[in-house]
């Protein structure tokens, strides 16, 4: 890669940017996946550190009010979610590339606070895909998944507001279009 670079990647709900993530990260280790804060407790089988860093209410209050928080919300109504700044600064200034995998508002918030990164918005192939997606998860309620839908739509529209729009509809692909902006 070039030069480093801080690239965000956002969408709506089940349109796949774990999977798209993941596939980056496996198949290009020269990436850095940035590592979110979380103040819910670990699930079974989650290292601190490797799928999150899990914090206590008080440990990330103190992170957004020294101004080490990147981007942070309330997901869900309950925890909050948040991305460090240290460690993310630490891999750019060690010449590595940066990929975020957040949400809408995470991604504004970063370009906020850091302008010269790269914005990217996940597009599913067709709204119709996304519900299938969505319902093959099998992990939400009904209710929950109609609040996700409603949320999706919302989000949806604000694709303009994004340096790129790559439709998610082989992972590869996406994937290494990704890859490419970075790489650019």
């Amino acid at each position: 890669m070039s030069r480093a670079k801080l690239l965000v990647l956002a969408g709506p709900t089940a349109v796949g940017k774990g999977t798209v993530a993941r596939y980056i990260i496996e198949n290009h280790p020269e990436i850095v996946l940035s590592v979110s804060a979380t103040t819910r407790s670990p699930r079974p089988g989650e290292e601190n550190g490797v799928a999150y860093y899990f914090l206590t209410d008080e440990e990330f209050d103190g992170l957004v009010q020294s101004g080490q928080m990147l981007e942070y919300a309330v997901v869900h109504g309950k925890h909050r979610y948040g991305t460090p700044r240290g460690p993310v600064e630490a891999a750019i200034n060690a010449g590595h590339p940066v990929l975020l995998e957040i949400d809408i508002q995470g991604a504004r918030q970063v370009k906020e606070a850091m302008p010269e990164a790269v914005t990217v918005f996940l597009a599913p192939p067709s709204w119709d895909e996304l519900v299938r997606r969505l319902e093959g998860r099998g992990t939400e309620t009904e209710e929950e998944m109609a609040r996700r839908l409603a949320t999706a739509e919302t989000e949806l529209a604000s694709q303009g507001e994004f340096d790129h729009v790559i439709v998610n509809q082989e992972v590869a692909v996406c994937a290494e279009a990704v890859v490419e902006l970075m790489k650019s």
